[in-house]
């Protein structure tokens, strides 16, 4: 069996677990206390960092390149399209969200709020969490913008780059900071990917002292 070393609202773990899901490929899920640079797992990987992957005897990081190499390796159903245009598009929103969108808003509200506290690392800071609450309200726009020209974000089947922003977003939904209410294809699309089955494990997750709202759960929110 696979083996992640993963952080529950991690949106890097939780695209791999997505992927791996979707692929029904067994996993053991191994929550990793990642800051406190732990010997063993620095062995994993000497950079500190989640998600790792344990499979096919391989030990890998990064989430890109894992999500890439469960795609060659176990194609279907697949999770890239067959065209490189169309591959293009994928890997291209796939960096927006891992990029452009971790760094502009769940750096900025979920690591405030929840990751700080856990680490011991004090108090969220105003400014960015004021920064990250306005930028959330562009990107939602254009995820809207995508989804009146396409059925999902890179184009008429479901991606990589789904993955990638459902896995940012149900993050942040976990503590609220989604408004659902701000574009209703943004939701409809949400719901969506929500309700299949390799989201179900996501849905379960439970964060001490963060208890998750309502909705969080729900696949008719």
């Amino acid at each position: 069996m696979a083996r992640l070393f993963h952080v529950p609202l991690s949106p890097f773990c939780r695209k791999v677990r997505l992927s791996l899901a979707e692929k029904k490929i067994e996993v053991e899920l191994v929550e990793e206390r990642y800051w406190e640079a732990d010997p063993d797992f620095l062995r994993r990987n000497p950079a500190a960092k989640v998600p790792v992957l344990r499979l096919d005897g391989i030990m890998m990081s990064e989430s890109a390149p894992i999500c890439e190499y469960i795609e060659e390796t176990r194609p279907e159903p697949s999770l890239l399209p067959s065209d490189p245009e169309g591959r293009l598009e994928v890997r291209r929103l796939v960096g927006w969200f891992d990029d452009k969108f971790h760094n502009e808003v769940t750096a900025k509200l979920l690591y405030e709020r929840v990751n700080k506290k856990v680490m011991g690392q004090g108090y969220p800071d105003s400014k960015n969490v004021k920064a990250g609450a306005k930028a959330i309200k562009y990107h939602l726009d254009y995820m809207t913008w995508l989804l009146d020209h396409r059925r999902w974000l890179a184009g008429d089947n479901m991606t990589l780059a789904d993955f990638a922003a459902a896995a940012h977003l149900s993050s942040l939904d976990y503590i609220s900071d989604v408004d659902w209410n701000r574009s209703e294809i943004v939701k409809d699309w949400y719901a969506k990917i929500k309700s299949r089955p390799a989201f179900r494990s996501i849905l379960a997750d439970q964060v001490s002292g963060f208890p998750p709202p309502r909705h969080y759960n729900d696949l008719d929110f």
